[in-house]
Order: structure tokens, then sequence, then C-alpha cells
């Protein structure tokens, strides 16, 4: 049977700068733990800590661009653009542009804060 998803949950980020996760779906809004789909919404210079999570991370930029900082490198990921993170990798996303950036993740298993490890 489908499950309707009236509104998102608004989560609290990590970072130095408050940015707007809104979960669709995932442990808090509709009790999923097998993916997570979150819309984030990120000020101009916002940098979260470092992380290596136990989920894979799908994430796909909207609007601005997102920098997503590995052990391997820098990648700046633009609006219409899209990148993978592989669980079990080091890395670190930010918006260092002035508009910041709106993009949608995917987290394979759901998101939570005992898979994320951060620094």
């Amino acid at each position: 049977m489908p499950i309707h998803i009236a509104k998102p949950s608004i989560i609290e980020a990590a970072g130095n700068k408050p940015k707007i996760i809104e979960e669709y779906v995932g442990r808090v809004n509709s009790g999923t733990s097998d993916a997570s789909v979150a819309r984030m919404r990120s000020p101009g210079g916002w940098v979260e800590p470092g992380q290596t999570p136990e989920f894979n991370e799908f994430t796909v930029v909207l609007k601005g661009m997102l920098r997503v900082t590995t052990r391997e490198g820098v990648t700046d990921v633009e609006a219409g653009q899209a990148i993978i993170t592989q669980k079990g990798e080091w890395v670190q996303y930010s918006t260092p542009r002035p508009e910041g950036a709106e993009y949608v993740a995917v987290c394979l298993p759901a998101f939570s804060m005992e898979l994320v490890h951060r620094d």
C-alpha cells in the first residue's frame, strides 16, 4: 500500500551556520530505515564537520554549488549535477559561495546519527 508523505520533518543540521534539512523519507519523518530522502538548503559559507558514514549518499544539486571534500580531493557540484559518495569514505560538505545551495540527498540505508560518524 502506498504511503503518502504530507510534509517533511525539519531536522537540526550540523555545521557552522544554520542549514535547513527537510526530511521527507527517513527514520524521523516516515520511520523508514532502508533509505532517506531530504531537501537541504545551506547558506553561503556553511561547512559541516567531516564524517565517515555507514551509508551511500546520492546528492543532486538543484541551485548553487555544493563542495564535496574527500581524502582524494575536492569536487564542486553545480546546479544540475550530482555526486555519489560511498559508505566508509571520509567526506565533508560545504557551500562556500555567497548564494549557498539547495540540493536533495538520498542515503542508503537511511541517515542516522549512529551511522554518520562525524569528526
